[in-house]
């Protein structure tokens, strides 16, 4: 089991700012650093005002004696285009390139990223900084790999990305008939006669129309896609050899990840969980998970972690003894390639002068570094796992236009959030040791055993025939709530909830009923009794067999819990959000149906087992060691999640 990986060795490091520091420390780094066993440094994210001290002035020469240095020491470089922040003097001789908020007030320069995308002034600067590296560093020996800016995610409300949203609506929807139609226009008098009225959503006197808002959440994402890829094509053109990725953020809102994946060469990771939070694990391993599924299961990067603690934290408590190590393991486990870290050395000055470090503000003799010298020698004995896969037997569909469109104004419920239903759902299968991929609703799920649909509150056309299409085939299928409500023009689907799933799901919905948290009673002789909360639904059994009933409340005796037969295949539907035990027992239920079983059974709580190629990864997130029995025995398989 193999696939394409972007290294032969697991690689080891972090961010490296050497323009922060004397070159005598220069020196230090690079000894300390193979101590470390690190074989790979990110170098220049931020740089630009030292690259370019003014407009069209390069100084590249302490940057070239930075990637000798490393290179004479056998560490590679992810060489960073600059152009996430800008240099004071492009925003002071500029102003229009600082982005706006939707209130009108601009967002001054003085911390980062404090750029408009539809900037003119700022595209041509950064795209020639760029070419300038490419043109520089394409061929240099220590050159592993491009890094696209960092972290993208600003949005801007100006009359420039005004002007770049018309264009973007154009090509959408052809003509001012079509916006007005997809928009729904006839709506408060909304209705457009020019394109140069539309503009983005902006401080309004009441609610803004939610398919502007939505569009505007699309388009925010695919220009920032657009100044990506000038980047990395102008960097790619000099050695179309070295692969070229950006840092994505997870569950991030802001950038659709499934699109921008197509356009890298290899998906990378920043993830920053809370030592503090008893769920950081299931967390981590939820946004691992996510990160694989976008390259289509290749091997991937994790770009960014603490060592130490967050600065930006509100409670920057550390990480444990062991802790980064464990997680760091928990990566490569589920399907990483590289594990590298923010930063090497603790910045003395600046905002993050409080964040954690490989080479703590206390130096080389420290807790921190004695731990970074002890995981670089384990991911060292690694190799054997470059490249290899990680099998998953469930998919769980995660789409942004559905998670975006389920938060907008003015719906049922404003505290139903689509996070939420996709850590419920995943949580069980996590505890019980289930891999779980991550699909979009659209991509071909015919290898999976098992589909879990959290929330799809908006889909495609396209999307719900594939369902239905994976159902009748022989899958299997577990949808939570609110789910195939409106179209991506947020049109609502008429006659009897959810339209495209109906047949699907055996059950027609006529009211969405929204609750407060108090819970109510579900009885079922199947998946014994118990309680459920925030949400229910009006619904009618049409074919489906009725699992579980609500027993209390305004919906005393309507169906909670549903499962239907449809072609060769098994539906559920969840009308509810069941307690956390009564979900487990349900997924519990499916996958037993399905056939998707734990990567080993009967491991202690907390104990989480992954299998990548021929290897099994036993991680302990207990704060005591536990005993493992014998696992090459063939134990009975415990369904009950």
């Amino acid at each position: 089991m193999s696939s394409s990986s972007f290294t032969d060795r697991i690689l080891f490091g972090g961010d490296y700012n050497p323009e922060q520091w004397p070159r005598e420390v220069w020196e230090e780094d690079m000894a300390l650093m193979r101590q470390a066993g690190v074989n790979l440094a990110t170098v220049g994210v931020f740089s630009w005002a030292m690259l370019e001290p003014t407009p069209g002035v390069y100084e590249f020469e302490w940057l070239d004696e930075v990637l000798d240095l490393l290179h004479a020491n056998g560490i590679g470089v992810a060489l960073a285009t600059p152009t996430a922040s800008t240099p004071p003097w492009m925003n002071h001789r500029w102003p229009e390139t600082l982005p706006q908020n939707p209130d009108g007030t601009i967002r001054t320069y003085g911390s980062r990223n404090a750029y408009c995308p539809s900037s003119s002034v700022y595209r041509e600067f950064a795209d020639k900084i760029s070419d300038a590296l490419g043109g520089r560093y394409a061929h240099h020996p220590a050159l592993r790999m491009w890094h696209i800016g960092n972290e993208f995610g600003t949005v801007c409300h100006c009359d420039r990305c005004a002007a770049r949203f018309r264009t973007w609506l154009q090509v959408r929807y052809g003509d001012l008939d079509g916006l007005n139609e997809a928009w729904g226009t006839a709506f408060w008098s909304q209705r457009y006669s020019d394109w140069d009225e539309v503009i983005p959503p902006r401080q309004v006197q009441y609610v803004i129309n939610p398919t502007q808002d939505l569009d505007y959440q699309r388009f925010a994402s695919d220009l920032l896609l657009g100044g990506f890829i000038a980047e990395r094509d102008l960097v790619r053109s000099h050695n179309p050899a070295i692969p070229v990725t950006t840092n994505f953020m997870g569950f991030f809102k802001g950038t659709d990840s499934w699109r921008w994946a197509r356009e890298e060469d290899l998906v990378s990771l920043d993830t920053y969980p809370d030592p503090n939070d008893p769920d950081a694990a299931r967390d981590n391993a939820m946004t691992h998970d996510l990160t694989r599924s976008l390259g289509g299961g290749k091997p991937w990067l994790l770009m960014e972690q603490s060592p130490a603690g967050a600065g930006w934290r509100h409670i920057a408590t550390p990480k444990r003894r062991g802790l980064n190590q464990l997680w760091s393991m928990q990566a490569v486990a589920r399907g990483a390639d590289g594990v590298l870290h923010f930063q090497w050395r603790a910045s003395k000055q600046g905002a993050e002068r409080t964040h954690g470090a490989m080479v703590p503000h206390a130096g080389p003799d420290s807790r921190v570094f004695r731990e970074i010298c002890q995981l670089g020698k384990q991911l060292a004995q690694l190799d054997d796992v470059i490249g290899t896969n990680v099998a998953a037997e469930v998919a769980i569909l995660h789409d942004w236009d559905a998670w975006r469109a389920v938060e907008l104004d003015h719906q049922p419920h404003s505290g139903f959030r689509y996070l939420d239903r996709i850590r419920e759902y995943y949580t069980p299968l996590w505890r019980a040791n289930i891999t779980a991929d991550f699909a979009h609703p659209e991509a071909d799920l015919s290898t999976y055993k098992l589909v879990v649909v959290p929330n799809l509150y908006q889909v495609t056309d396209v999307a719900a025939a594939n369902l239905v299409r994976y159902v009748e085939r022989g899958g299997h299928l577990v949808m939570g709530p609110f789910s195939g409500v409106s179209d991506p023009d947020e049109r609502i689907r008429l006659g009897g909830h959810p339209v495209p799933f109906r047949e699907l799901l055996g059950l027609r919905i006529e009211e969405y009923w929204p609750l407060p948290d108090e819970p109510l009673t579900v009885e079922s002789a199947e998946l014994g009794d118990f309680t459920a909360a925030t949400w229910a639904e009006w619904l009618t059994a049409e074919g489906a067999t009725v699992v579980a009933t609500f027993t209390s409340g305004p919906l005393s005796g309507i169906p909670a819990v549903l499962r239907n037969s449809h072609g060769e295949g098994t539906a559920w539907y969840v009308a509810t959000l069941p307690e956390p035990a009564a979900l487990a027992r349900i997924l519990g239920a499916a996958c037993h149906a399905a056939g998707a079983e734990p990567v080993l059974p009967g491991l202690p709580p907390r104990v989480e087992a992954i299998r990548r190629g021929d290897k099994v990864f036993l991680l302990n997130h207990d704060d005591e060691s536990v005993q493992i029995r014998d696992l090459t025995q063939d134990a009975a398989q415990d369904t009950a999640l």
